[in-house]
């Protein structure tokens, strides 16, 4: 099989495609194919991993234009040309090089991040987000002498938020992340939801104005492109629309939202 991947030189400021031959083996990864790239073939190839158990979230890049873990994809999946994912467009979806779906697997950095060098970008903007929606539990009273006890109920409504591991695949797929770049993304939206409807947790409005703006709740178009990649199921798109009617019920929707501006 070839592997096509994009590269780019810090010290020059260009970017380049290279096609590398690799041998697949049954149950072989995208990481797995990369790893073989970087031991033979071009010992200089910059990657960022981990785990590589689909934990971390370290390995996350675009892979046939479908921002996903390397560690997870296996090879024989994509070729010759299937396991296709629909997105909604955007820019990093464009045909910006030639490609053969049925005989290469591309693989490109994760979008909307500065990349640092070849398959490694600069998470910082990502965490900067996450860190904005302060991402840590705030319990309404001090901590006794046991835990806190929860409804199983409501241990079930937060639950499916809690499986993020902050890989940035979504925040690579929205759409409304290539057009701006001030929206905190998906996964920081769904993380500070997941504090909100946390019963522990002061029943108010406090988390959900932290993103009461276009650059966080009223930010989302509700592309789903976020659901579609994640590798662990988590649904920031049904996370943002609760919120949103929670403050539009509770008549906390800014004004240029309710006026239509």
């Amino acid at each position: 099989m070839k592997i096509k991947i994009r590269r780019f030189d810090p010290d020059d400021g260009e970017s380049r495609y290279e096609v590398f031959d690799v041998e697949s083996r049954p149950g072989m990864s995208v990481l797995s194919a990369l790893f073989h790239v970087q031991d033979e073939l071009a010992d200089s190839l910059s990657l960022r991993y981990s785990c590589r158990g689909a934990v971390c979230g370290n390995c996350a890049m675009l892979i046939n234009k479908v921002p996903r873990l390397a560690c997870r994809t296996q090879v024989e999946a994509l070729l010759p040309g299937g396991d296709l994912v629909e997105l909604k467009p955007y820019a990093a979806l464009d045909p910006q090089v030639e490609w053969d779906p049925e005989s290469e697997i591309l693989v490109e950095p994760l979008p909307h991040l500065p990349v640092v060098k070849d398959l490694v970008v600069d998470m910082s903007r990502f965490f900067e987000y996450y860190r904005a929606v302060e991402p840590v539990l705030k319990p309404a009273r001090p901590a006794g002498e046991r835990e806190y006890s929860m409804d199983p109920d409501d241990v079930r409504r937060l639950e499916p938020y809690t499986n993020c591991i902050l890989c940035a695949a979504c925040f690579g797929a929205c759409p409304v992340n290539d057009k701006n770049p001030e929206y905190k993304g998906p996964a920081a939206l769904a993380k500070l939801y997941r504090f909100h409807v946390d019963t522990r947790e002061p029943d108010d409005d406090s988390r959900l104005s932290l993103a009461n703006d276009r650059r966080g709740w009223w930010g989302c178009e509700f592309h789903t492109n976020c659901r579609k990649v994640c590798p662990k199921q988590v649904p920031p798109n049904l996370g943002i629309g609760a919120a949103r009617r929670e403050l539009t019920e509770g008549g906390k929707a800014p004004s240029d939202i309710e006026s239509g501006g």
